[in-house]
C-alpha cells in the first residue's frame, strides 16, 4: 500500500546509564542507577535511569534513591552516578546525526527519542523500511556504541507503541495489515497518553486489553473521560493518528565537556583546557549560524559530584573573545571555594538566536 506513510519511532535504550556504561564498560554487568541528587545531600533526590540489571530488581525512573538503594541491598555492586547532562547531550547529538541522515522528515522529541518519515525514501515498502531500520541500528551501534529500539509502523501512535514492544535492542515492523492483530494484545496502559488514573478506571470496568476497550463506544469512552481525551482513546485503541512527523531540531543548547589529562584544581592549567573548548564550542556556534545570551561553565569532581556555573550577558554575541573572557570569569568565582579537584571540564552556550546579516566586522553569513 504504496499511499501509507512510513514512520520511525527512535527511543535510545536506558538512555543516561547506557552513556555512562560506554563511558565506563565495566558497569554493564551491574545495576546503574543514575540520580538527580537534591541539594539537601545524602540520598536526597530520585532516579533518573536505571539500567536493565538494576529494573529486575523493580528499580524505576522517579523513585526515591534511598528506596532504590533498598531494593539493590543484596547486589553490594550496585552503582550511583549524579547525572552528567552536557555528557548525554554530547552522545545524544552524535547519535542524532546519524538518525537525520536516513529521514525525509526528522522530528527530534527528546535526547533519547525520535519521530522519523521515511516514506518517500522506502517508497512505502515495509521490506524496504525493515532493512533501513536495521541500518541505523548498525551504525549508531558502530559509531556511537549505543543501542537503541526502532518501531515502524503507518503513523506515530503505532511506531511509539511498536519501539517499545521489544526493549531493550528492539525492532519491530507493524505493517498496515498487521496493525489491528498487533495493538488488540497488548494492554491499554501502552497507549500514549494514558495515565495511571484512566488506567485504573478500565480497571474498575474490567477493561485489560486494547481487544476489549475496543468494544466500547466513542459516546461511552467521552461520557467517561471527556470528548478530547474519550475521542483520542477510541481512536487510538483502533491505530488511528493523523499527526504527521514535523520537522524538528534540538538547538537548545550547544556544549563541549572533555576529561582532563589529569585532576587539577589550579587556574592556569584549567583555563588553558577552557581556552581550546572555547574554540571548539565557537565552530560549533559558527557553523549553525547562532548566536548566544548565556554562557555556562561545567566542572565534574574527582568525587563525580556536578557543579556548573552560568551567566546572562547583556546582549547576544557570536564573539569568540566574548565567550572565553566570560567563561574564564566563571572559572574563577567557580575555584573560589573549590577543595576537590576537577576531573571533567565543559564549556556551553544556550539561550540561542539565529544570526542575521552580519555578525561584526571580520565575519559574513
Amino acid at each position: 500500500m504504496s499511499e501509507d506513510r512510513v514512520v520511525f519511532h527512535v527511543d535510545f535504550d536506558y538512555f543516561f546509564a547506557q552513556c555512562e556504561e560506554i563511558r565506563t564498560p565495566d558497569l554493564k554487568s551491574k545495576p546503574v542507577c543514575v540520580c538527580v541528587f537534591s541539594d539537601r545531600g545524602g540520598d536526597s533526590g530520585a532516579i533518573a535511569t536505571a539500567n536493565y540489571i538494576a529494573r529486575k530488581f523493580g528499580v524505576k525512573s522517579g523513585m526515591p534513591i534511598s528506596f532504590a538503594k533498598k531494593r539493590l541491598e543484596e547486589r553490594k555492586d550496585s552503582i550511583f552516578l549524579p547525572v552528567d547532562f552536557d555528557y548525554y547531550l554530547e552522545i545524544s547529538e552524535k547519535a542524532m546525526d546519524i538518525i537525520k541522515e536516513s529521514a525525509d522528515i526528522f522530528e527530534y522529541v527528546g535526547k533519547d527519542e525520535a519521530y522519523l518519515d521515511v516514506t518517500n525514501r522506502v517508497e512505502g515498502n515495509f521490506d524496504k523500511a525493515s532493512h533501513l531500520a536495521q541500518q541505523i541500528k548498525n551504525s549508531i551501534r558502530d559509531k556511537v556504541k549505543l543501542s537503541c529500539s526502532i518501531g515502524v509502523s503507518t503513523n506515530k501512535l503505532i511506531a511509539k507503541i511498536a519501539s517499545d514492544f521489544r526493549k531493550p535492542d528492539g525492532l519491530t515492523v507493524v505493517s498496515p495489515e498487521k496493525v489491528e492483530e498487533f495493538l488488540e494484545q497488548l494492554k491499554i496502559r501502552v497507549i500514549p497518553g494514558i495515565g495511571k488514573k484512566t488506567e485504573e478506571r478500565f480497571t474498575q470496568m474490567n477493561l485489560e486489553t486494547i481487544n476489549e476497550l475496543k468494544k466500547l463506544d466513542v459516546f461511552t469512552l467521552i461520557k467517561e473521560f471527556g470528548r478530547k481525551h474519550g475521542t483520542y482513546i477510541f481512536n487510538a485503541s483502533r491505530g488511528l493518528d493523523n499527526e504527521p512527523v514535523k520537522e524538528r531540531e534540538a538547538s537548545i543548547q550547544y556544549s563541549k565537556l572533555s576529561t582532563l589529562k589529569k585532576d587539577s584544581n589550579d587556574y592556569d592549567f584549567l583555563a588553558e583546557n577552557l581556552k581550546e573548548l572555547c574554540i571548539e564550542l565557537h565552530e560549533v556556534v559558527q557553523k549553525n549560524n547562532r548566536m548566544f545570551k548565556s554562557i555556562g561553565i561545567q566542572f565534574i569532581l574527582s568525587d563525580l559530584t556536578n557543579k556548573t556555573k552560568s551567566r546572562m550577558l547583556k546582549n547576544p554575541t557570536s564573539s569568540l573573545e566574548e565567550l572565553q573572557k566570560n567563561a574564564a570569569q566563571l572559572l574563577k568565582e567557580a575555584l573560589e571555594d573549590q577543595k576537590n579537584t576537577v576531573r571533567r571540564l565543559g564549556v556551553k552556550v544556550s539561550e540561542l538566536s539565529e544570526i542575521q546579516g552580519q555578525s561584526n566586522i571580520t565575519s559574513y553569513f
